[in-house]
């Protein structure tokens, strides 16, 4: 039986508000393939559930809906948003090495829709991003970022002061982290356009009465894409295994 359903109440809202922050900007949960209402669902069913986990720490806060409360309110999102972004710009770093991929190997097709989101990406990154997020998902990355959801309680504690310059450092660590590995992903693509590019601008020197680059794009498309499809498989997996490794670095 509950004896403070007040108490209670405050309690789940201010867990929700760090949860949901979250999975505001969470890969995959936030897409806007994902119906509103199944988002808020699935936010309230994590948020019951780890609620009592959380109960001693939450609960000695949520005496009265006063103005601290609403603060904490504010700084509860914040700090989820900021757990959802180091997520989100991994994944994001997957759509940049997608497009250093496709410029390198001259893939310059139009741009379609993009399968999580409401953008416009080439096919190629499209791929490598459901690519990657699929086997993130098969990895129970979501479980990570669940367990660094409840251990941020010790590390950021409710109605903590927020540090917008560890955050900032924090994101800025991120950034350098993904971005570091997506250059070392399409790294072999980089070299593979710079040396056929020049070899081709060779060519054009010594004979420049053909037309080098009509002839020379089927072939630089055709061996990007032969890479492509003997890497693809080392690049997914090492794209899923330094998730987990970053994120708990932060």
């Amino acid at each position: 039986m509950i004896t403070d359903p007040q108490g209670s109440m405050l309690a789940f809202f201010l867990a929700f508000c760090r949860i949901g922050g979250c999975f505001m900007v969470l890969p995959g949960f936030s897409s806007a393939r994902i119906p509103l209402n199944v988002r808020l669902i699935v936010t309230i069913a994590i948020t019951l559930a780890v609620l009592p986990v959380l109960w001693p720490t939450i609960y000695s806060r949520t005496t009265a809906p006063t103005a601290a409360y609403m603060g904490l309110i504010f700084s509860e999102l914040f700090i989820g948003v900021m757990y959802g972004m180091i997520a989100r710009l991994y994944v994001i770093g997957l759509q940049f090495a997608g497009a250093v991929l496709t410029s390198s190997i001259g893939f310059t097709a139009p741009a379609g829709h993009d399968i999580l989101e409401d953008t416009s990406e080439t096919s190629v990154t499209s791929f490598l991003t459901f690519s990657g997020l699929l086997l993130l998902f098969m990895m129970d990355f979501h479980h990570v970022v669940f367990r660094a959801l409840v251990d941020s309680y010790d590390t950021t504690p409710l109605g903590a002061l927020i540090e917008p310059q560890k955050m900032l450092i924090t994101l800025t660590d991120t950034l350098r982290a993904s971005t570091s590995i997506m250059l070392r992903l399409a790294s072999p693509f980089l070299i593979f356009g710079l040396l056929f590019n020049v070899a081709v601008g060779l060519i054009n020197k010594l004979a420049p009465q053909i037309p080098v680059f009509f002839i020379s794009t089927p072939f630089l498309i055709a061996g990007g894409m032969f890479m492509l499809y003997l890497a693809i498989g080392a690049m997914i997996r090492q794209f899923a295994e330094g998730f987990e490794v970053m994120f708990n670095a932060f």
